[in-house]
């Protein structure tokens, strides 16, 4: 019998010259990936009895798309025999031309059926891969081309460990029968390394996804429900999480996966090979026992692996931020939500000489001003603002609502808005056109601009903006979304200001407001970075429940995209 694919080809890191493609394989084997004359074959390493690879392609030609084929063991097994989609392609980065860059988080993986689209709404990465892949072949009807994309950054929950489908509680159910170990497992949550192995590739093989990722090169980075939900929040979460008898296995699998199917293939050429842990997956038999100490590693000292990342696109550079699994939560009363480590890390990332400056974070920096101040709020009682009576019931707010975004680790946020408005300010380089924040993880979209509070930057032309898209794939429920409008709402931002002044919460420097949204639909959006300009735009699915069965029961026709919002941001 063949070996098959289990899971990609997914197209990864990709340089002027070099394009990674990542594959698992159900059996040990070579891998061969060919792009017309350039071709590079690879042996598979195991984890845990899972077989994956890395082709490195190099020698291509800056922009230049082309087609390519994969082989395991010489026999292809992509494109698939009869394949419907255009051909997967490859395009090295041209530094010259203008970089587009998807972003979007929260994907909950759905059969496109009725109940999953009252559920869920429709699936924008889906709906994207089907709107690009008639671009390919010039099928757009009515629709306007919108360009290739440049990258896809996913940025956080690209799967949820804790809230699973009816599939993969199957899959735990039959999985867990009859060993004593597992029965220890909750009956609802992924714990163990092949358990978190079938929720990615439950989450990545859906036939139009799986085209698109391997066709548009991706980075990621994750956010609580790739591990679970409300990771890290703080010093008690951990402890207790930590007495719970599978929490070992949890996170030693969740982190061990995340960097297999997620982190690995965001590293450069040169940063892999420098890796400790790609150096031993690849020398060992099975890197299973390696990697799980790896992983136990990374949780209990944070700062033995960074996890963030940094990217160039011409003259422009996107960073990748950790606000997960680096942060320092022991003590209330000195809280980080990058740890030391990784907070110089950045510092050092905060300059000028670029054209653009993209902080992309699974958190919105710059939330709402109600949220902002009620977080901020809690943080401090948590610390004791208000006296050592109100830390408990502080730390159980917290947790209950969430409590645990940028605004919740004040000293965090204060550095990195002083160190940007002095990126504003040309005082660490000549001042860039524009510092922008991605986020997700709220289940809402929208734009906030942002200046220097009381003006102490006047004379700075650079844009300070917050570009939020969540979700891609798991709208928010009516009640939430009426909840969140009393949140938005300036008198709500008024009263937890106020509340905040009165536990010692100072003012921040930059000052914002919401310019556009907040909107609740699913959504991926497209910054457009063309020399000094740059450009918003969501779109989205429009759909309202009493549509969603035609929707549904039309899934083989292509879900419409359409403009949310279109917004210049510098100029």
């Amino acid at each position: 019998m063949s070996t098959e694919l289990r899971l990609g080809p997914m197209l990864r890191h990709v340089t002027e010259t070099t394009a990674v493609i990542w594959v698992e394989t159900d059996a040990a084997c070579t891998v061969t990936v060919s792009a017309q004359d350039v071709s590079v074959r690879t042996e598979t390493f195991t984890v845990h009895g899972h077989h994956y690879a890395l082709c490195e392609l190099e020698g291509l030609a800056p922009g230049k798309q082309v087609p390519y084929q994969v082989y395991l063991d010489e026999t292809r097994v992509w494109p698939e025999a009869d394949s419907p989609y255009p051909p997967s392609t490859l395009r090295p980065l041209d530094h010259s031309a203008p970089a587009r860059l998807l972003f979007g988080s929260c994907h909950t993986p759905t059969d496109h059926s009725a109940a999953a689209v009252l559920r869920y709404g429709v699936d924008m990465l889906r709906a994207y891969a089907l709107r690009l892949a008639a671009e390919r072949v010039g099928d757009i009807g009515n629709e306007p081309a919108a360009g290739e994309p440049t990258a896809l950054l996913l940025i956080g929950d690209q799967v949820y460990a804790d809230e699973l489908q009816e599939s993969m509680e199957e899959f735990l159910a039959h999985r867990r029968e009859g060993e004593d170990e597992r029965d220890r497992a909750p009956d609802d949550e992924v714990v163990f390394f092949d358990e978190y192995a079938e929720l990615y590739r439950q989450a990545w093989t859906d036939p139009d996804i799986r085209w698109l990722l391997s066709t548009v090169p991706t980075l990621m980075l994750f956010d609580d429900h790739d591990i679970r939900d409300d990771w890290n929040t703080s010093g008690t979460w951990r402890e207790q999480i930590a007495r719970t008898p599978w929490w070992r296995p949890r996170i030693t699998s969740g982190l061990g996966t995340y960097w297999i199917y997620q982190h690995l293939g965001n590293l450069s050429p040169e940063t892999r090979a420098a890796d400790p842990v790609w150096q031993e997956m690849t020398s060992a038999g099975d890197g299973g026992a390696a990697l799980d100490a790896f992983a136990w590693r990374a949780h209990s000292e944070p700062t033995s692996y960074r996890w963030s990342h940094r990217h160039d696109f011409g003259r422009s550079r996107v960073v990748m931020v950790d606000t997960r699994c680096g942060r320092d939560v022991a003590d209330d009363r000195a809280r980080s939500i990058l740890g030391p480590d990784d907070s110089a890390w950045l510092d050092e990332q905060l300059s000028g000489d670029v054209d653009h400056l993209v902080l992309a974070s699974t958190l919105p920096f710059l939330m709402p001003a109600g949220v902002h101040y009620l977080e901020a709020w809690n943080e401090a009682l948590c610390a004791g603002a208000w006296g050592r009576w109100l830390r408990g019931p502080s730390e159980k707010l917290r947790q209950e609502v969430d409590l645990e975004h940028w605004p919740a680790f004040q000293r965090s946020f204060g550095a990195v808005a002083e160190a940007v408005l002095e990126v504003a300010g040309g005082k660490r380089g000549a001042a860039p056109a524009s510092v922008l924040f991605l986020g997700g993880d709220v289940h809402f979209s929208y734009l906030a601009r942002a200046r220097a509070r009381g003006g102490s930057a006047a004379g700075s032309t650079t844009t300070i903006a917050q570009l939020v898209c969540s979700p891609t794939c798991n709208w928010m429920q009516p009640m939430m979304r009426r909840l969140m409008w009393v949140a938005v709402r300036t008198v709500t931002g008024l009263l937890c200001r106020g509340l905040a002044r009165l536990a010692g919460v100072r003012a921040p420097v930059l000052d914002w407001r919401l310019a556009e949204g907040p909107w609740y639909d699913n959504a991926l959006a497209t910054l457009t970075l063309d020399g000094r300009s740059a450009t918003v735009r969501w779109d989205h699915s429009p759909s309202v429940p009493a549509a969603a069965r035609q929707i549904a029961s039309e899934a083989s026709e292509r879900p419409r995209v359409r403009e949310l919002a279109e917004h210049p941001l510098t100029g």
